[in-house]
C-alpha cells in the first residue's frame, strides 16, 4: 500500500467541474495552494476557470472527451506542473485505475489508495471486508451468486423474502431488482447480471435480505492512513427518488449520542483496520434500530456540506492536508454536533417531469441571511450545458435546532431566483412544507410513495 505524498502540495489539478470544482478551490485558497482548472469545450466560462492559477481546455463536451479521458488529465497535470489531482465527485474520483496511474506518473492523488477504491468498489469484498472489520451488514448471500439455480433458491429461502439482487459493480441505484416470492427469484437474477453486464462490464450479482422501510443514513469519517481515524456523526438521505438523494439533513433525529458514538466508532476502526486513507463514507440502512451497511464511498460526497455546518470541519482541507502525508489535526473528542443543517439539491430541470432543463440563466439571486450557505457555479448570463448530471447547486441552512434549519430553508427556497431554465424548486418546496417530512424519520420510500404519487 502506498503511503501519502511526502512533500507539501503546492498545486492542485481540479478532475471536475461545476460546484465541487469551486468548493475544492476555494479550500485550496484557504491553505495558499495554486490551482489548475481543466475544462471542456462546453464549460469554458465556468466560475473557477477565471479564478484559477492555470486553466486548460482537455477536450470536447462528451465527457468521453475531456473529464472521463484519463490520458489527456494526465497530460495535463504534467504540462502545468500540478503536485496532486483532486477528482471531486463522480466521474473519476472513485476509478481504481485513475488513481493508479495518478500516483504511478508522480503525482498525488487526494484519495485512497487505488486497491482500496477497488477494495470499496466491489459490494462483495467491501460486505466481506466490514464483516471482518466488526461493521454491521445485510443478511445476504457472502458472495456472489453463481449460475447454480437451486443452491440460489436455498439461500433465498434462508435469508427470506423479499430479497434484492444487486450487482457487485453497481451503484447510483442502478443494477438492483427486489423478488418477492420464489417464482420470481431466477429470472431475477438472470437480467440483474444481464443488466450488470451492460451497464458495468460486469455481471456479478448478490442476493441481501430486503428492508422494506428502511432509513439511508450514513456515517462522515477522516482517516490519514497512519493509523488514526475519526468520525463525524452522521446524515440522513432518505428523501430519496429513483435512489437518487434530493434533501439531506445532519444529525439524523432519533439516533442517540450513545448509538451514535458505537456506529461512527466501528466505522474509525475499520478505518485503521483497512489502511484507509483520506475523506470516506460508510453508507448504512436503518430499521428497527439497527444499522446495516450497504457500502462505502471512497469519495468526498456531494452532501459533504451539512457534516461541515454542524462540526465546523471542513472536508475538502482535511482531504488536502492528509493527502499532503500530515496526520489528523484532531482527535474524536474535538468533535461534537452543533445544531442541524438541511441540504436542498437545485436541480435544472422539470419538476414535474424531472426531464433536464439546460439553458441560460437569464435572472438569478441567491438567498442570505444568518445560516444559510449556497454553494453554486451559477450566475446570471450563465448557460447550463446539456452534457452532464442536471445539478446547478446545493442550498443549504444551518439552525440550533431542526426546526429552525427547515424554516431557514423554507425562506432560502422562497428567496432563490433562477429563470430563463427550469429547477426542482418548487418540488423541493413541496418537501419542506410536507408533514411527515416536518416530522421527520421517514424510510427511502416515503418521497415517491406520499410526496410525489
Amino acid at each position: 500500500m502506498n503511503m501519502p505524498i511526502a512533500r507539501p502540495i503546492k498545486r492542485v489539478l481540479i478532475a471536475n467541474r461545476g460546484e465541487i470544482a469551486l468548493r475544492i478551490q476555494r479550500a485550496c485558497h484557504q491553505l495558499g495552494i495554486e490551482t489548475i482548472a481543466i475544462y471542456s469545450s462546453a464549460d469554458k466560462d465556468l466560475l473557477h476557470i477565471k479564478q484559477a492559477s492555470t486553466s486548460l481546455c482537455i477536450g470536447k463536451s462528451d465527457a468521453n472527451d475531456s473529464y472521463l479521458n484519463l490520458a489527456t488529465i494526465l497530460a495535463a497535470a504534467t504540462a502545468t506542473n500540478a503536485d496532486a489531482i483532486h477528482p471531486g465527485y463522480g466521474f473519476l474520483s472513485e476509478n481504481a485505475t485513475f488513481a493508479e496511474q495518478v500516483e504511478a506518473c508522480g503525482f498525488g492523488f487526494i484519495g485512497p489508495d487505488a486497491e482500496l477504491i477497488r477494495l470499496m468498489g466491489d459490494k462483495v469484498s467491501a460486505i466481506s471486508a466490514m464483516k471482518q472489520a466488526g461493521v454491521p451488514t445485510v443478511p445476504g448471500s457472502n458472495g456472489t451468486l453463481s449460475n447454480d439455480e437451486q443452491l440460489n433458491q436455498r439461500l433465498a429461502d434462508k435469508i427470506g423474502y423479499p430479497v434484492i439482487i444487486k450487482a457487485t459493480a453497481g451503484g447510483g441505484g442502478r443494477g438492483m431488482r427486489v423478488v418477492e416470492n420464489e417464482h420470481d427469484l431466477i429470472a431475477a437474477v438472470e437480467l440483474t447480471q444481464a443488466e450488470a453486464k451492460a451497464a458495468f462490464a460486469n455481471g456479478d450479482v448478490y442476493m441481501e435480505k430486503y428492508l422494506q422501510t428502511p432509513r439511508h443514513i450514513e456515517i462522515q469519517i477522516l482517516s490519514d492512513g497512519q493509523g488514526s481515524a475519526i468520525h463525524l456523526g452522521e446524515r440522513d438521505c432518505s428523501m430519496q427518488r429513483k435512489h437518487q438523494k434530493v434533501v439531506e439533513e445532519a444529525p439524523a433525529i432519533g439516533i442517540s449520542q450513545q448509538v451514535r458514538q458505537q456506529i461512527g466508532q466501528l466505522c474509525a476502526n475499520a478505518c485503521i483496520e483497512i489502511g484507509y486513507r483520506g475523506a470516506g463514507t460508510f453508507e448504512f440502512l436503518y430499521e428497527a434500530g439497527q444499522f446495516y451497511f450497504i457500502e462505502m464511498n471512497t469519495r468526498i460526497q456531494v452532501e459533504h456540506p451539512i457534516t461541515e455546518m454542524v462540526t465546523g470541519i471542513d472536508l475538502i482541507k482535511a482531504q488536502l492536508e492528509i493527502a499532503a502525508g500530515e496526520p489528523l489535526s484532531i482527535e474524536q473528542g474535538d468533535i461534537s454536533l452543533n445544531g442541524h443543517s438541511i441540504e436542498c439539491r437545485i436541480n435544472a430541470e422539470d419538476p414535474q417531469t424531472f426531464i433536464p432543463s439546460p439553458g441560460t440563466v437569464t435572472r438569478f439571486h441567491a438567498p442570505g441571511g444568518m445560516g444559510v450557505r449556497w454553494d453554486s457555479h451559477l450566475y446570471q448570463g450563465y448557460t447550463v450545458p446539456p452534457f452532464y448530471d442536471s445539478m446547478i447547486g446545493k442550498l443549504i441552512t444551518w439552525g440550533p435546532s431542526r426546526n429552525e434549519a427547515m424554516v431557514r430553508m423554507q425562506t432560502a427556497l422562497n428567496e432563490l431566483l433562477i429563470e430563463g431554465i427550469k429547477t426542482n424548486i418548487p418540488l423541493l418546496q413541496q418537501i419542506l412544507e410536507d408533514e411527515g417530512f416536518q416530522q421527520g424519520g421517514q424510510s427511502i420510500h416515503y418521497l415517491e410513495e406520499k410526496v410525489l404519487k
